[in-house]
Parts: structure tokens; C-alpha cells; sequence
């Protein structure tokens, strides 16, 4: 009883063990912890590993299903107890404090050159923290406007091309002249407002953090950050052209007014195009349109999936190995459209299936080289500033209960002292 007792107890320390090992036969086991969620991005990433084992008798990868709701917790605790996967899927905003606290390997001298000169310098600096490289970004999602297109053509509005956007102000008078009788030009869903917004504002020249010679971070709202926040703000209080009750929704709750003709346009993440393609009723025209430009163009801040490895893994080189051929840019095609997003590979980005006009993907592609690292991207103490000063000022902004120079100085003020304490 005793012995049985001692064989169960070593199987279940065995199992709760995190990265992978290596057997008596000299096989390497790698675990990769996916986040993809969607059916079809689910069965490209299983269907690669299983080439990828196919291939690689010497080194096998355990395909292991994690949940972007719970990722950064689930993330901690596993490094902390010493039971991380080798192979890490997530997004490069969140690996900062991982990063910075040794959880994750320095790739620099680890990635294959083909790797490091696929991507573009721009989407490394997404996962640069200090002088090393966290992370492989693969997947980006630029913010799109989805369009009735119905509604746009018999209002005879211009319509945008990536070539010849809307401007902001611009952007406001056509949804104001797209309202009347209880629709809506716009609506915008900011149930999560900080990101939309920091990120689209760089458009109009916004950085909102400004690091300082001494490498600390300071928080400064200028007139390039005031852009799109008072765009917003105008036509949900002043104009009446964007619905006041989807401000606290999320995206696909605004959905079935969309399609039910209470709004003409939503601004979205470029994957939800997937949604909509699945959800839209029969007959039902739409199309993808480029977010407003501004002083800087089409610029917009995007925080790309990216893929780490663990510094506590055994097998960093057959992990990078494993990313590598995760990524070849023919594979990197396929996670792109199982996930309805954008790779941030060059050789990619050239694939004919990205370029068809069908479902916006030529329209989402041609945004893909005004993609920059997010502004508060390698900010240590961001996640606390964004949930405890940011995200209720701006909801409380746009909902109208506070103006603009309130707003100014939560940010600045309240910020500033949220920052403070993690750079002392």
C-alpha cells in the first residue's frame, strides 16, 4: 500500500512539472503553450506541431492550450513555481514585467538570421527590453473601421482608401452627417478604452510616455494625445453621432446593432472580421475601412502575439529551433489567416491570400507598414497605471462626467505617481 501510495505521489510531481525534459532514450519534450482560441487558428497550430513531430523524431512538442483571460497570472505562477512551458504564446504588452524579472531567455544570440531579418526592425522593438530580445512577434492587429457598406454608398460620403484615409476631423463630420432618426454614424465599443485609444493616437502624433535621458518614464498629455480622445468625446457628447451605450461595450456586443442598421460603422480589431463574416445576416454588405489619419499618417500602435521562451528551460536552442519553423513565413500565412490577423514577417506579408479584397484583408495588409511598438510598450508599471488611473478617466471622459482638463491632469498627475514607484 505503502509503495503504491509513493508510485502515485511521484506521478503527480512528474505531471505538474513545467518545461519539458529529456528521456532515457535521449528524446527532447518541449511544451508549447498556445493561445489561440479561434476553431481555425486552434487546428493550424496543432496541425504544425504535428508536423513538426513528424519531421523531428529526436525532439517532441507537447501542444498545451492556455486562455488569453487568465495568461499573465497563469504565467506568474508558473514561473514562480518553476513549472513554465518552454514554448510561450502570448503578447509582447505583456511580457515587460517577465522580461525585466528573468522569467524569459534573451533570444539575441539565439534566433536564426533568417528569422531576425524577416521581421522588420519596428516589430522587434515591440519585444526589446533593455538589450535583449523577450519575445518572437508573428501576429499584428492593426484597428480597422467595418462599414455598411450599403449605408455608405447611398449616402454618397467619400470612402476612404488606405491611400486616401479620412483625416479626424473629417472622420467626425461624415459621422455626424451619417446620423439622424435614432442611428448613429459610429459606435465605438470601450469597455477597454486605454489601448484604442494610446494606439490610434499616434496617428495624430500622440506618445503620452516620454522617456527621459535617464531612462524614466514621464507622462505628458499634449495636443497630439488630445486628438482622438476629443474626437470620440465630441461625437458621443456634442455631435450625438456615436451611440453613448456601446462606450462601455465590448466589441462583439456591438454586433447585433451593427447588423440590425442602429450604426453604419464600428471600429474594430482587425479579427473580428471573422466574427462578422460568420454572423452578418444574408445579404448583409460590408466592407473594412482604414482608421483616420493624422499628423503622422496612418501610424497606429499595435502590441503583436508573440512567442518566448522560458530562461529556466533546458532546451532553448530546440525551442528557437521550434519557433523558427513555426514561423517560416508559409507557416506564418497560415496562423495569420486561422487567426484572421496580419504576419509580421516581410515574406509573408507578400502572400496572394493576404491581398484579395475579400473580407478587407488587401485593405488590413496595406496598413501593415504603419504598424509601431504601442506607447506604453516597454512601460514597467503600466498594467497598474492603465486599470487604476487610466481606464476609469477615460471612461468617465468620454462618457461626458468629466472634461478634457481633468482628464489632463488624472492622467498626468495620478500617473506620474503610479510610475514613480516602479522606476525608483
Amino acid at each position: 500500500m505503502r509503495t503504491k501510495a509513493i508510485l502515485v505521489l511521484l506521478f503527480l510531481l512528474t505531471a505538474c512539472t513545467g518545461g519539458g525534459g529529456t528521456s532515457d532514450d535521449g528524446t527532447v519534450t518541449l511544451r508549447f503553450q498556445s493561445l489561440a482560441w479561434q476553431e481555425e487558428s486552434v487546428a493550424a497550430n496543432k496541425q504544425l506541431v504535428k508536423e513538426w513531430n513528424a519531421t523531428h523524431p529526436d525532439v517532441k512538442v507537447e501542444y498545451v492550450q492556455g486562455s488569453w483571460d487568465s495568461v499573465h497570472d497563469q504565467l506568474l505562477t508558473s514561473f514562480e513555481g518553476g513549472e513554465a512551458p518552454d514554448i510561450i504564446h502570448d503578447a509582447s504588452d505583456d511580457l515587460a514585467d517577465f522580461a525585466y524579472g528573468g522569467y524569459l531567455a534573451d533570444l539575441t544570440d539565439l534566433l536564426p538570421a533568417r528569422l531576425k531579418s524577416d521581421i522588420p526592425r519596428r516589430s522587434w522593438e515591440t519585444t526589446t527590453f533593455g538589450d535583449g530580445i523577450y519575445g518572437v512577434p508573428f501576429l499584428q492587429e492593426p484597428r480597422v473601421i467595418v462599414a455598411n457598406a450599403k449605408w455608405l454608398k447611398e449616402s454618397g460620403v467619400r470612402v476612404p482608401t488606405p491611400d486616401r484615409p479620412w483625416s479626424w476631423p473629417e472622420f467626425r463630420r461624415i459621422t455626424e452627417e451619417l446620423s439622424g432618426d435614432g442611428t448613429y454614424g459610429v459606435a465605438w465599443p470601450l469597455k477597454e478604452p486605454v489601448s484604442a485609444t494610446l494606439n490610434l493616437s499616434l496617428s495624430a502624433g500622440g506618445q503620452l510616455f516620454h522617456r527621459g535621458a535617464d531612462g524614466k518614464v514621464t507622462i505628458r498629455f499634449g495636443k497630439g494625445d488630445e486628438v482622438v480622445p476629443r474626437t470620440i468625446h465630441d461625437q458621443a457628447n456634442t455631435d450625438h453621432s456615436a451611440s453613448p451605450t456601446t462606450l462601455g461595450s465590448g466589441g462583439s456586443d456591438t454586433l447585433p446593432g451593427f447588423f440590425g442598421g442602429k450604426y453604419a460603422m464600428v471600429p474594430l480589431g482587425f479579427s473580428y472580421r471573422q466574427q462578422i463574416a460568420q454572423q452578418a445576416p444574408k445579404g448583409f454588405e460590408w466592407q473594412v475601412l482604414p482608421a483616420p489619419a493624422g499628423a503622422d499618417g496612418l501610424s497606429q500602435g499595435v502590441s503583436p502575439q508573440t512567442l518566448s521562451v522560458a530562461e529556466d528551460s533546458p532546451h532553448q536552442k530546440e525551442a528557437v529551433a521550434f519557433v523558427d519553423f513555426l514561423l517560416r513565413p508559409k507557416n506564418m500565412v497560415r496562423l495569420a489567416l486561422g487567426d484572421w490577423m496580419l504576419p509580421t514577417g516581410t515574406q509573408a506579408l507578400k502572400d496572394p491570400a493576404l491581398h484579395t479584397a475579400e473580407n478587407g484583408w488587401a485593405t488590413g495588409t496595406a496598413l501593415a507598414a504603419h504598424l509601431r511598438s504601442a506607447p506604453a510598450q516597454s512601460v514597467r508599471g503600466y498594467p497598474e497605471w492603465k486599470d487604476k488611473v487610466a481606464t476609469p478617466a477615460f471612461q468617465e471622459y468620454y462618457s461626458g462626467a468629466i472634461g478634457l482638463d481633468e482628464l489632463r491632469a488624472r492622467l498626468e498627475k495620478d500617473g506620474n505617481l503610479v510610475l514613480a514607484r516602479y522606476q525608483r
